[in-house]
């Protein structure tokens, strides 16, 4: 069985060249879907240049959404924080679910797995031909701005595997919630998110969120899905600045998803060892990275 290495791009050269790295010996094919529109609707170039990484090169296939979803809703009459938000799930999981279609040469019997390009698996001791789950769920760290600044409130279940024959769309593989649930549970048999038949891979990898420069982090906040509850916050580039440089973030992962308090209460992120946390390709390699490391767990 192989695995395909299915994500999306914006424009985050640092986090691929990480993830191809650390994935490479154990993916057939790395899928990267780009669309020419961001996920607040603006207009895009195409950013991401495989040549930019000729070792990896032969393995990645890239795909160019050029369209628009055809379920896209008019702002103008309507509520528009609503819908902006739902026009930007709705181009998240057009894009998404590109990334299958281009998974045409994988075998049934093969894995698809779906990230963010941020989430990276740990796939170092999990041998595939032995997993009998019908769905797999990586654990990971989350991690912010630097790849050793831990948020130590949450674990982050980001990567999903499925084989390609039990494999229906990436949003509703994206959306399976991350609890196996006992075979009594009447409910798994209506809704599509609930399984009894799944696996949680425990210290199932990273989660690298946020690791780009202030300008860069914010333009990137504009544009991406929580786009119209950023533009509310009415912060600059400044204070995204001093949230890096003073390792806070002001998003409550633990409050209800319909609160109106995720943001305003700061949460203080913690440097860790870097040799016993990271994967082995990024301890390596802390000089080529140096300035993606936080090393202040040195004085702890």
């Amino acid at each position: 069985m192989k695995i395909f290495d299915c994500t999306t791009y914006f424009n985050e050269p640092l986090i691929m060249d990480v993830r191809f790295n650390v994935l490479d010996k154990y993916i057939e094919k790395f899928i990267i879907v780009e669309s020419t529109y961001s996920h607040s609707g603006t207009k895009k170039g195409i950013n991401f240049d495989k040549n930019l990484y000729p070792k990896f090169k032969n393995k990645i296939k890239h795909v160019i959404v050029d369209k628009e979803p055809d379920n896209i809703i008019d702002v103008a009459n309507n509520n528009e924080e609503i819908v902006k938000r739902m026009n930007s799930i709705f181009r998240i999981e057009q894009q998404r679910n590109e990334a299958v279609k281009a998974c045409d040469n994988a075998a049934e019997e093969d894995y698809i797995f779906y990230s963010d390009n941020d989430e990276i698996p740990n796939l170092e001791k999990l041998d595939i031909n032995k997993i009998k789950s019908k769905f797999l769920i990586f654990e990971q760290k989350l991690f912010y701005y630097k790849f050793n600044l831990l948020n130590d409130r949450i674990l982050w279940y980001g990567t999903k595997g499925v084989k390609k024959k039990n494999m229906k769309s990436i949003s509703e593989l994206r959306h399976i919630k991350p609890k196996k649930y006992p075979f009594y549970r009447i409910d798994t048999f209506f809704f599509k998110n609930k399984f009894i038949n799944l696996k949680i891979i425990k210290n199932g990898g990273w989660h690298f969120t946020q690791l780009k420069n202030p300008k860069d982090l914010y333009e990137k906040s504009k544009n991406d899905e929580n786009h119209s509850e950023f533009d509310k916050l009415n912060i600059n580039v400044d204070d995204v600045k001093n949230r890096i440089e003073n390792k806070f973030v002001e998003y409550d992962h633990l409050a209800d998803s319909g609160s109106n308090f995720k943001h305003g209460h700061k949460f203080k992120l913690k440097s860790i060892d870097i040799k016993s946390n990271m994967p082995i390709y990024l301890a390596e390699n802390i000089e080529k990275y140096k300035d993606w490391f936080d090393f202040d767990f040195k004085n702890i």
